[in-house]
């Protein structure tokens, strides 16, 4: 059986930093922009949250969007 995932550690190495901070708020603001609706995303093209300019945002279904993301780092 895996470890159980260490959520406080996880938290302080992304979404605590000043960094993660910042493309949480442009994610939030391009929700803001699309407003995607139930069951949907909103996808940045080129991988950048911060870069929400139209022609780089487009909205899809949450699966097709989780396809789409960089694996992670275990």
């Amino acid at each position: 059986m895996s470890k159980p995932r260490n959520y406080k550690k996880e938290y302080k190495a992304t979404h605590g930093t000043k960094k993660g901070k910042l493309d949480r708020a442009a994610r939030n603001k391009a929700n803001r922009l699309k407003k995607p609706g139930r069951g949907k995303e909103v996808h940045h093209k080129n991988g950048n949250p911060r870069d929400n300019r139209p022609s780089n945002l487009s909205v899809i279904s949450k699966k097709a969007n989780r396809k789409k993301q960089p694996k992670r780092k275990a």
